[in-house]
């Protein structure tokens, strides 16, 4: 303190007048006599100067070391010293290639971060660690110069922290949900020749079926965000794709072809692509303004349909079917096809079934005219062999029908046979269907006389026996057979029924004819429908457990005295349809000769159409045409021949039957003129191409 305050003296500044120097100087000496015997330095604090300077010294030693052997972290150091507020990153010896600070990812799902190091990267650790937020930590091992991260599943934002050697790096990760498909749907295109406008469907599958040559446009609407680029790949599949499991694939049937697409907003329009025989697979790919692609995108597998060939058939009618001339029939056309019907109609092709100078009718009658999305098209038919101007024949008749699909042609139905017949060829056939009437007829009555015998035979039992095991039995059996020979009867009537409308139709018969045809009905429709089923009746209550001895036998009596009534019956109508049948006969006879001189006046027409082919050449020198001509007018002067001989015998059978004058007198007169032996010669002409002469024979 007293040298403080000595020096703090020396460096006053007095006036004489107030202070004395003498003094001062006397303090002074009087202090350093004082202090000449002592050491000072120990009182001293100790000196850090040398420290500071060595520490210097070592920190400059150090960056100069720095700048000579580490010259990049040196000058990046010496930089951010010399400028603090620039934005010079700093340096490490672990370099990192450029990434994104922060990225999006799918939610939920896993993902990767990979980093790669500079080529000039001083250091290469070989391992590095990545912690998604205070989860644990990820590592990666280095592979070249690439490290990948594998993260889990995230649902929430977070920053992923990275350290690599000596970089240490952040970045922010969001996760976010795919983008999804809202709404698909496509649009076909027909092919021109089918007709029709384009059709748009809301596709709720993976499967579209539509028309092989067809072409096939997407248009689908995704959620969330707006779309960046989208894509369409299409695969034409083999054939032997279709049976293929889930997860199978085949290869393609020719490499896939991928095109961009059009976007627009969240909406993505594909292209069209054709589909042809094969199957074939369109598939959308999109990815939105963050960068996500769609998960799976969607796929969508079109299995062509082929155009097949329309279906047609005639209902309402019978496969085969007998009718005059000028007869009318009803029927149905129906037609179907998968992609349109463009046309419906009948086509009939005629055949005579003997030799005649006319053509075979040959024609076609369009029904109604379709539209390509009109899948089914019926007809009513009325059809008449006189309107159309088709003479007696055998006719075969078709339905057909057309679709758009190019150069198919007709597709046509099953044929109908029509005999068309003369009046005379139709009463014909409908005597040999009344003959087969009559016969069965016959042979019902027969049967009911049978059941009545054995009736009677039950009615001599004796009360008590007839209520005997056995005589149930007998009874049971007598009510089985009297149901059967009902329901006989009932068709018999049926039958009956629908010949004398045939015969009705005919109008050549005589009315007393008609009028005992319709007799000989009635009564079959009687037995058919009450006495016989009256009959039946009466035979189950003699059964009956609960009626007495007496009411079986009174029953059974009942039962008798019915099935004789219905006996009788049965054989007046069989001596009416006798009758009838018989003038039936001796109609026929008329126009079976009628029919006869029709086929001679054939065989002389077509003989005179071609005489000048055939006049004055003899059987070998003729034309192979002409020949095949002169044999069958032989053979049909043979049946014409056969005919008339069956006529002459039959008309004797009939006589012999009828004892009627009139029909003696043809017989006669058949007989005296030789007609079967004349046609017989006559044929022999004809084969041995004697043209005037047969044609003489033939019009006489």
């Amino acid at each position: 303190d007293r040298l403080l305050g000595v020096v703090e003296l020396q460096d006053q500044v007095e006036s004489e007048e107030s202070l004395s120097p003498e003094l001062r100087a006397a303090a002074m000496v009087d202090v350093a006599e004082e202090a000449k015997g002592r050491d000072f330095e120990g009182a001293l604090p100790a000196s850090k100067h040398r420290s500071w300077s060595l520490a210097v010294l070592g920190t400059f030693a150090i960056a100069t070391a720095a700048l000579i052997f580490v010259p990049k972290a040196g000058l990046n150091a010496l930089k951010r010293w010399l400028m603090p507020l620039s934005d010079t990153p700093r340096y490490t010896f672990t370099r990192l290639q450029e990434f994104p600070s922060h990225m999006v990812v799918p939610y939920g799902e896993a993902f990767t971060i990979d980093l790669r190091l500079q080529e000039d990267s001083d250091d290469n650790p070989l391992t590095a660690t990545a912690r998604y937020n205070t989860q644990d930590p990820v590592t990666a091992t280095l592979d070249g110069l690439r490290y990948s991260f594998a993260f889990p599943g995230q649902q929430a934002r977070g920053d992923v922290t990275l350290k690599i050697g000596d970089a240490r790096e952040t970045i922010t990760v969001e996760p976010v949900l795919r983008p999804a498909a809202e709404a698909v749907a496509a649009t076909v295109i027909y092919p021109d020749y089918i007709g029709r406008d384009s059709k748009r469907m809301d596709l709720r599958a993976g499967v579209l079926s539509v028309l092989a040559g067809s072409k096939v446009s997407l248009e689908a609407t995704i959620g969330q965000r707006e779309l960046q680029s989208g894509t369409l790949t299409f695969r034409q599949l083999r054939s032997d794709q279709v049976g293929l499991g889930d997860g199978e694939e085949a290869p393609p049937l020719v490499e896939p072809e991928t095109v961009a697409v059009k976007v627009r907003e969240r909406t993505i329009f594909a292209p069209p692509r054709m589909v042809r025989d094969t199957p074939a697979e369109l598939q959308l790919e999109w990815t939105d303004v963050l960068g996500l692609r769609g998960d799976t995108g969607f796929r969508l597998r079109v299995e062509p349909i082929p155009d097949r060939a329309p279906s047609t058939y005639i209902q309402g009618i019978e496969r085969q079917r007998v009718m005059l001339e000028e007869e009318t029939i009803e029927f149905e056309v129906l037609s179907e096809d998968d992609f349109g019907i463009k046309e419906i109609g009948i086509e009939w092709r005629g055949q005579f079934t003997k030799p005649s100078d006319e053509t075979p009718a040959n024609g076609e009658l369009k029904l109604q005219r379709g539209m390509p999305d009109l899948r089914r098209l019926s007809e009513e038919v009325a059809f008449s062999p006189s309107t159309l101007g088709i003479p007696p024949q055998k006719l075969t008749l078709r339905a057909y029908a057309e679709d758009y699909f190019p150069d198919r042609g007709r597709v046509y139905s099953e044929p109908i046979t029509l005999f068309i017949l003369t009046r005379d060829e139709h009463a014909q056939l409908l005597k040999n269907q009344f003959d087969r009437i009559i016969g069965e007829l016959e042979d019902a009555a027969r049967r009911e006389q049978n059941n009545l015998d054995e009736n009677k035979r039950l009615e001599r039992l004796k009360d008590e026996a007839l209520q005997d095991e056995e005589a149930r039995q007998r009874l049971e059996q007598q009510q089985a057979n009297e149901a059967e020979n009902a329901e006989r009867m009932r068709e018999l009537a049926e039958r009956m029924e629908e010949l004398f409308k045939n015969a009705a139709r005919n109008g050549e018969l005589e009315p007393e004819t008609m009028k005992k045809l319709a007799e000989s009905l009635q009564n079959l429709q009687e037995l058919g429908s009450q006495d016989l089923p009256e009959v039946e009746k009466e035979l189950n209550e003699s059964q009956d457990e609960r009626s007495t001895p007496e009411q079986s036998k009174k029953d059974l009596n009942e039962a008798t005295e019915k099935q004789q009534e219905a006996l009788d019956k049965m054989r007046e109508t069989i001596e009416k349809a006798n009758e009838a049948n018989r003038e039936f006969e001796a109609s026929t006879f008329i126009n079976r000769l009628k029919r006869a001189a029709t086929e001679e006046d054939g065989i002389a027409t077509a003989l005179s159409d071609h005489v000048n082919e055939l006049i004055g050449l003899g059987v070998e020198e003729l034309d192979p045409s002409d020949q095949r001509l002169i044999g069958e007018l032989a053979i049909q002067q043979r049946r014409t021949a056969s005919d008339v001989r069956w006529i002459q015998e039959d008309l004797g059978h009939f006589y012999t039957r009828t004892q009627k004058e009139i029909h003696k007198e043809l017989l006669t007169e058949m007989k005296e003129s030789h007609i079967d032996t004349e046609l017989d010669d006559n044929r022999e002409r004809i084969a041995g191409n004697e043209t005037y002469r047969s044609m003489a024979f033939c019009r006489q």
